[in-house]
């Protein structure tokens, strides 16, 4: 669907199905030169199975206008805007890469808007190499096959992709050239500049999953089984042949674990 928000034209995902804010709310945050195609295997899933789903665009990303958004905190703060203007009071929160930082910090500075957290291939800090950064903004296209290679693991690199007639990596570049060209280095320098993981982590109180990748070369699995351990009372699963990009590599398990998550 199409919604405005502070002047721009947001895209959002809903899986489908008219967005109903009675039912209980997914809020789906995609990562770093992302869009709601990084969700395209859960959304219209979950849109099935009783919740009211929204994947948005942040802003520059995908569908979405705007500026893209220069911190982690703002980031957070857009989410709990967009919740106001949909009249939503409260949503569980499921983020990837990025989209960890964007809803730990959302949880920490809007506690009472946050029902719980799935947390996915993500760690309480995200440093980008400062190569990278710089490439993101004069080669972005070389930035682009470097992360969608990174962020795919070795069975990604052989096979198709779970979505019939995709590749995995030439699906993954197409979704970063969609976006504006500021978003990548904005996204990159956001993360890069958030130091305050293990702070929002710590605070945490919500019901929360953390489902990793054994083979993340983007957020290494160890970072987030630490990230995991600061979250009082976080589960945690470790998909041990996945990459960064799990909620694409890993569908059908990554819904599994959070429909047993949510059910509790």
């Amino acid at each position: 669907m199409k919604h405005e928000l502070d002047g721009a034209s947001i895209h959002i995902a809903t899986g489908g199905l008219d967005f109903d804010p009675a039912r209980p709310v997914l809020v789906f945050i995609h990562g770093s030169g992302q869009s709601h195609l990084t969700w395209v295997l859960q959304t219209r899933y979950f849109a099935h199975r009783g919740f009211s789903v929204l994947a948005p665009d942040m802003p520059g990303h995908g569908l979405s206008s705007g500026e893209p958004l220069t911190s982690i905190a703002d980031m957070a703060d857009w989410i709990v805007a967009l919740l106001d203007s949909l009249k939503v009071a409260e949503a569980i929160l499921v983020g990837h890469s990025q989209g960890v930082l964007v809803a730990l910090e959302t949880a920490r500075r809007h506690p009472q808007r946050v029902a719980a957290l799935t947390l996915i291939a993500g760690a309480m800090a995200i440093p980008v190499n400062d190569a990278l950064i710089e490439m993101s903004q004069s080669a972005p296209e070389k930035a682009f096959r470097m992360m969608t290679s990174w962020g795919h693991g070795p069975g990604a690199h052989k096979f198709d992709n779970t979505q019939p007639g995709h590749a995995f990596l030439g699906y993954g570049r197409r979704v970063m050239a969609q976006n504006d060209a500021a978003a990548l280095h904005a996204d990159l320098v956001a993360c890069n500049d958030y130091d305050g993981g293990k702070d929002a982590a710590a605070a945490v109180t919500q019901p929360s999953l953390c489902l990793l990748a054994g083979k993340d070369r983007m957020t290494p699995v160890k970072f987030g089984q630490k990230m995991a351990a600061e979250i009082s009372g976080a589960e945690c699963r470790v998909f041990a042949r996945a990459g960064h990009f799990l909620p694409a590599e890993y569908p059908l398990e990554v819904n599994d674990a959070m429909t047993t998550f949510l059910a509790r």
